[in-house]
């Protein structure tokens, strides 16, 4: 499809496990029984291509099912990870020809007897994403853990590379920017994976100076490649030393990503040549932050408090924002925490949202904040958009705003509430609206529509408008 799809709420889970659900009563009638599921979408279209995010799980009962093979070739170019086809009430069994398109186009097709509702498939794949979800934040916070108390070690280098090996189970070393070893930790690989790793070391590194690890310029984040069935992974370190750190494992696992970074921050840190007294405070700072301490006991150690939070998308260099609190994340975004004093200016080819100052407590709001005015900056098609605070919500007693607010949206799910707040920011624009969200404009609309019907209010009233607005504000 043109646009990109918004990264799935969860994990993929695998058809197999959902096809284990005996209650459910599903059955393979054509096409692999493997795929990964990230979605799950209910339509009656004749072509509904335009509709589908990819990775879906497509359910159908084949209402305006009246030619099959290029329903499945349109399902297919959408990118659908499978088709579940109700049978009754409108046919008695899944129509051959539909499992002969299946077959030919390698699409899983599933039968859904008529005692399962469309919503319970719904309901188990959701289930099965928040386990999957579960399992992989504790695996993550028990390699965060192993990886902060190796490098408290008295030699922590090899420490953290042994961990890092152990938790990926496969194989973590330093290479230096020409591709040579510099240390290694884990269970030895092919000599034709260390080459290709070797490789993505220099891509890394391809004049061969040291870079300043990710967010530096133009430069990748990382380098990853596939060879023999061994997955690859290369990540530049920070600190000028031009080191990278270069992974290996026979498994590719939701979470392995941000253990890598993890690593590579606490790499970063221990392989530094010197550090001056404010980067010394900030590495306490952070390795205090991985060992558990709470971040209003970390924060004197970064500087003097309220912060602002910037979110910033763009191409080319980061702006300078003068601070070396930089985060850079996997979609693109910049995020950068500076002293609240310290003014933020349009850059060119940058989007920028910055938060409201905000105290350490109140850091995990700002980020909130700035991440929204990003998001209306850039449908706004401007350059740099803050947090609107004040005006007559600050008449208001906070805590019973706060609780008005609460009651008066608690019919609204999560996803919901996100689209009725950007809805609401861009005037009710349809098309803004699905740009900010990056989703289809008839997908805001159904959205809305659900909005409207679960509040028991009319969205076309300005007197209704407001008081949500008000609410969206003021809830938590």
């Amino acid at each position: 499809m043109a646009d990109a799809a918004p990264a799935p709420p969860g994990p993929a889970i695998p058809l197999t496990a959902l096809l284990a659900r005996e209650e459910l009563g599903l059955r393979l009638v054509a096409g692999p029984g493997e795929a990964a599921l990230h979605w799950v979408h209910t339509s009656e279209m004749a072509d509904p291509y335009p509709y589908l995010l990819g990775g879906e799980l497509l359910m159908t009962a084949g209402v305006q099912l009246t030619d099959p093979e290029r329903y499945v070739a349109r399902v297919v170019a959408a990118g659908a990870a499978a088709l579940g086809f109700g049978v009754a009430p409108v046919h008695d069994t899944v129509p051959r020809e539909l499992v002969a398109a299946c077959a030919r186009h390698g699409l899983p097709l599933l039968e859904v007897p008529p005692r399962t509702p469309f919503t319970a498939v719904g309901r188990a794949v959701w289930r099965l994403m928040a386990e999957a979800r579960h399992r992989e934040l504790r695996r993550v916070t028990e390699a965060q853990q192993s990886l902060a108390t190796a490098a408290a070690r008295p030699d922590p280098v090899p420490a953290v590379l042994h961990a890092l090996a152990s938790r990926l189970a496969g194989r973590a070393a330093l290479y230096a920017q020409d591709g040579t070893e510099h240390a290694a930790a884990g269970r030895p690989v092919e000599p034709e994976a260390r080459e290709a790793l070797a490789r993505l070391v220099r891509v890394l590194h391809p004049d061969g100076r040291p870079g300043e690890g990710a967010g530096s310029g133009s430069r990748p984040a990382s380098a990853a490649d596939t060879v023999g069935g061994t997955h690859l992974a290369a990540y530049p370190l920070g600190g000028g030393q031009g080191l990278t750190l270069g992974l290996a494992s026979g498994r590719r696992e939701a979470g392995d990503h941000t253990i890598a970074g993890v690593a590579v921050v606490l790499l970063s840190l221990l392989t530094a040549p010197h550090q001056g007294a404010d980067e010394a405070a900030r590495s306490a700072a952070l390795v205090r932050l991985l060992l558990g301490a709470a971040p209003a006991d970390v924060a004197p150690l970064l500087g003097d408090a309220p912060w602002t939070v910037v979110h910033a998308r763009g191409e080319g260099a980061v702006p300078p924002l003068g601070t070396p609190l930089l985060d850079a994340r996997d979609d693109g975004t910049v995020r950068a925490l500076l002293p609240a004093g310290r003014d933020v200016a349009p850059h060119p080819g940058w989007t920028l949202g910055v938060s409201a100052p905000a105290e350490a407590a109140e850091l995990g709001a700002a980020d909130l904040q700035a991440a929204r005015a990003l998001r209306r900056a850039r449908a706004a098609h401007t350059p740099l958009a803050r947090h609107r605070s004040g005006g007559l919500g600050a008449l208001l007693d906070p805590d019973e705003a706060a609780a008005y607010a609460r009651a008066l949206l608690a019919p609204l799910p999560e996803p919901l509430t996100e689209t009725l707040r950007t809805w609401l920011s861009l005037h009710g624009n349809w098309d803004r609206t699905a740009t900010a969200l990056g989703v289809h404009r008839n997908t805001v609309r159904q959205r809305i529509a659900r909005c409207a019907a679960l509040l028991e209010a009319d969205l076309d009233d300005a007197e209704v408008r407001m008081e949500l607005w008000f609410a969206l504000r003021w809830s938590p």
